[in-house]
């Protein structure tokens, strides 16, 4: 097995990486949200061309995270949505269709005031990254890395639950999107000015499904 590979600079950052205990929220993949279960949050797995995906690290706490967050009005009740506004804001990154893998059951409702929710989790194409700015809801100026999934996994601390989430959104992006089922190793920074990452349609926002629960519309 070859050596991951990267930079001095990526390496110090790394080495103030916390990883956050595991919630142990039950992953239902490819279920869709029960009726009169509340969707709260969204996030996503962004995936470049080379089957790398999207890592945010805030070097303040050494906290790692999947661009996402929680569905705000504007959103029309879509994780899509929620998920394409969520990392324009977090990543400056725009992002092709999601695709929906299932939701995390949320039994204690740390997300939702103590009553049970639904977490989904989706996967996209990342098309590009713009200038890097602070999140202007958290104030949270991340460094944005693409990793292997795998490497994701380990850096946000999600432990074997997560390797089961992450071969998920894979087995999708493999499928839709095109991206190798073995990831590029090197880790990778993306330029503080932005970049183009692959080429495509960028999502335009909220497409509401015509009834039913969240599903694998984009």
């Amino acid at each position: 097995m070859s050596p991951i590979e990267y930079s001095a600079e990526i390496a110090e950052l790394l080495g103030k990486v916390r990883r956050r205990p595991t919630a142990g929220w039950p992953w239902r993949p490819g279920e869709q949200v029960p009726d009169g279960l509340p969707v709260k949050q969204s996030w996503g797995w962004l995936f470049a061309p080379d089957g790398r995906v999207l890592t945010l690290v805030n070097p303040r706490d050494g906290i790692c995270s999947l661009p996402g967050g929680s569905l705000e009005p504007e959103d029309g009740g879509d994780p899509a949505a929620t998920l394409a506004r969520e990392a324009a804001e977090e990543a400056q990154a725009l992002v092709g269709r999601p695709y929906y893998l299932g939701y995390l059951y949320d039994r204690v409702g740390s997300a939702n005031g103590g009553h049970e929710c639904a977490r989904v989790r989706m996967a996209a194409a990342l098309r590009s990254v713009g200038p890097s700015v602070a999140d202007p809801a958290s104030g949270r100026h991340y460094r944005r890395l693409l990793v292997a999934p795998g490497l994701a996994v380990e850096l946000l601390g999600w432990g074997a639950p997560g390797l089961r989430q992450a071969r998920a959104a894979v087995a999708i992006a493999a499928r839709w999107l095109g991206v190798p089922a073995a990831a590029n190793e090197v880790i990778e920074e993306l330029p503080v000015e932005g970049c183009t990452v692959s080429s495509g349609i960028v999502y335009p926002g909220a497409v509401h499904p015509s009834g039913g629960r969240p599903g694998a519309q984009g």
